[in-house]
């Protein structure tokens, strides 16, 4: 996707629309078969989402539109791909670990 998204907080269902070109009905779909896209609901009752929610959604739609990736195949992808991150980030947690108790005096 090569337009640039604005840098906010929050984005309303329609503007999430226009930016990934996904109808409203599909991302509401999304919502319950993806369980990283997690919008917020404003007092109105709007879907408001977050940065990473929409950054899930625009890899999301890689997968399947461009990649055709199943639903389940995208959430393995996705699944899989946050198990790698989380054992990078435990072992850079360890490295850390064994680095300031290096620096630690006796």
């Amino acid at each position: 996707m090569a337009q640039e998204l604005p840098d906010r907080v929050f984005y309303r269902i329609k503007e999430v629309c226009s930016l990934t070109g996904l109808k409203p009905h599909v991302l509401r779909y999304w919502e319950q078969e993806f369980k990283d896209i997690k919008p917020i609901k404003s007092p109105k009752g709007q879907r408001l989402y977050k940065r990473k929610d929409l950054d899930t959604i625009i890899t999301i739609k890689k997968l399947l539109y461009e990649k055709k990736y199943t639903i389940d195949g995208a959430k393995r992808f996705l699944s899989d791909k946050k198990r790698v991150v989380d054992e990078i980030k435990e072992d850079l947690m360890e490295i850390l670990k064994l680095l300031q108790d290096k620096q630690s005096p006796l």
